[in-house]
């Protein structure tokens, strides 16, 4: 199966796997670079909007960076996040935190990574290993924007472009991936879904659609031509969440 304008593709996608971070959180140095792509996921369930994801993804010479922060129409505090990789890929750190809540922290330690989690009510902390290489990708609960950092990785595995080679063959592939907010890992498989007409903001569009197969379920995600991720479906869940 084969992914039209796999130049682009492949150019694109090779210096997205440099993305990362995740970062709203007071004391945070700000990385100056290059604006990946910025704007806001509204999520829907059954219809209704019940939160809103706004992000920002940089990328520096040293390392990328990507900002998040999630509200929650229930909740007066929001959640924020941050992700941070060298060029290689590699995870620097991710940190969650919510306000009178706690903070996850994971990073490398030795060859693998650790887990530090603090809870604020009772105060307690906890470390969780994980016998997984800093390559390993995070995929944290509710932060959509970090579905599009391991999208562009699995384009930049598969668009490796060789002579005489008509587009990206993309097979489907399977990442390990750390789920902080649940202290665990998991796998999750991505598919090439074939091209699609959808309705974005009242005009169709052609779209990539990708599945990202988990233990959990099934998400259907489609993304644009300039390889952002415009709306994501979770079968079975009645949810949708779609780039504002």
């Amino acid at each position: 199966m084969k992914f039209p304008k796999y130049r682009k593709v492949a150019s694109f996608a090779a210096s997205a796997i440099l993305l990362s971070s995740l970062s709203l959180m007071a004391g945070t140095k700000k990385v100056a670079g290059n604006l990946v792509d910025s704007g806001t996921f509204g999520v829907y369930v059954n219809g209704k909007r019940v939160a809103s994801e706004k992000f920002e993804i940089v990328q520096s010479p040293e390392m990328s960076v990507a900002k998040a922060e999630l509200k929650l129409d229930e909740s007066k505090n929001a959640q924020m996040a941050e992700l941070q990789m060298k060029p290689n890929g590699d995870l620097i750190r991710y940190q969650w935190s919510e306000k009178d809540q706690g903070t996850a922290v994971v990073e490398p330690k030795d060859e693998f990574l650790v887990e530090h989690v603090t809870i604020v009510q009772p105060a307690k902390s906890a470390e969780q290993p994980f016998i997984l290489p800093p390559s390993t990708q995070i995929l944290d609960d509710y932060f959509f924007s970090q579905r599009q950092l391991l999208l562009w990785r699995y384009l930049s595995s598969q668009c490796r472009i060789a002579p005489g080679q008509k587009g990206c063959e993309l097979k489907p592939t399977q990442f390990g991936v750390i789920v902080p907010r649940q202290q665990s890992s998991a796998q999750v498989t991505v598919e090439y879904a074939g091209q699609q007409k959808l309705s974005v903001r009242g005009s169709d569009q052609e779209m990539s659609r990708f599945t990202f197969k988990t233990e959990g379920g099934d998400w259907n995600i489609w993304m644009d031509s300039a390889y952002k991720i415009q709306k994501i479906a979770i079968v079975g869940d009645n949810t949708e969440v779609v780039r504002d």
